[in-house]
């Protein structure tokens, strides 16, 4: 039998959006022309998979937490904490294109951090709006076993 799923992501990403603070492209790029460079009191938190950052660039000096580690990176007592999510810092979370931060942003919310927002329409709308972007190093190729 099929699974009926009662509120599915369209739900999830409406009510995270309308408890966080969303800042639009235009406006992340006008607050933070050089990416997260030079930013003493802002982390930008970039939650893409490493093959996405790979293949579409990064925001210069944005911290790199893949969406799967958000929740045990930010709490102290998780053996992963990371210290960057201890600092008394604004996160500015994106992605791709907006839903997965939008979710993150609000689950980090409700664990405590604060103050946290996310770019409306991730990566994707920060390089259409004229964001700085430097490519991301590839990884080297796995060898092969002889």
């Amino acid at each position: 039998m099929p699974q009926t799923i009662h509120r599915g992501y369209k739900v999830l990403v409406d009510e995270a959006s309308a408890a966080i603070e969303t800042i639009p492209a235009a406006d992340a790029v006008a607050a933070f022309p050089n990416g997260n460079v030079g930013c003493d009191d802002v982390v930008l938190v970039d939650l893409r998979d490493p093959r996405e950052r790979e293949r579409e660039g990064k925001i210069p000096g944005a911290f790199h937490c893949p969406r799967g580690m958000l929740e045990f990176w930010i709490d102290p007592d998780s053996p992963y904490a990371k210290p960057v999510f201890q600092q008394d810092r604004k996160f500015v979370f994106f992605c791709a294109g907006g839903l997965r931060s939008a979710l993150a942003a609000k689950t980090a919310q409700d664990m405590g951090l604060k103050p946290v927002a996310h770019i409306e329409g991730g990566f994707s709308a920060w390089r259409r709006a004229g964001g700085a972007v430097e490519p991301a190093e590839p990884h080297p190729p796995a060898k092969s076993p002889r």
